[in-house]
Parts: C-alpha cells; sequence; structure tokens
C-alpha cells in the first residue's frame, strides 16, 4: 500500500498529526473501488490531506472525506 510519509514536508507536523494524516490517508486508498489505482491518485488524496491538515483539520475521518471528494463517486467503493 501507498504511504502520505513522502508527500509529508519534514519538520511541518508533529508526530501526532502525521499518524493522523497516515490514518486518513490509509482509510481513503481502502475507499478506493480498484486498488490499483495510478500513483497520481494517491498524490491527490495526499495533496489533499496535507493541505486541510495545514488548515488544522485533525479529524481522521474528515480527512479521509476531504481526500475523496477530489474523486469521482464512480472510483469510490459504497460508502458505510
Amino acid at each position: 500500500m501507498a504511504s502520505i510519509l513522502p508527500f509529508i514536508p519534514r519538520g511541518v507536523f508533529d508526530d501526532a498529526a502525521t499518524k493522523i494524516m497516515g490514518e486518513a490517508f490509509d482509510a481513503a486508498c481502502k475507499a478506493l473501488r480498484d486498488a490499483r489505482q495510478p500513483d497520481v491518485v494517491h498524490e491527490v488524496i495526499a495533496r489533499r490531506i496535507i493541505t486541510a491538515a495545514r488548515k488544522g483539520e485533525r479529524d481522521v475521518k474528515k480527512l479521509r472525506d476531504i481526500a475523496l471528494a477530489a474523486l469521482p463517486k464512480n472510483a469510490r467503493a459504497e460508502e458505510e
């Protein structure tokens, strides 16, 4: 599975925020209908999570939803 860590600028977020962003990234990737998405999809997800986290968002579910909002609904698995 892809990781958000290569996209996070060093020294910008503390360990707790990085952990939350990683959880949100993993949840967003898991929600994708086809697990073999191109790298650019993972990059879009990561960048959207990082942008929201820079604005102060720290809720894993909200960060996941923000990331998935960038993708067409047909790319996502059914919402729980």
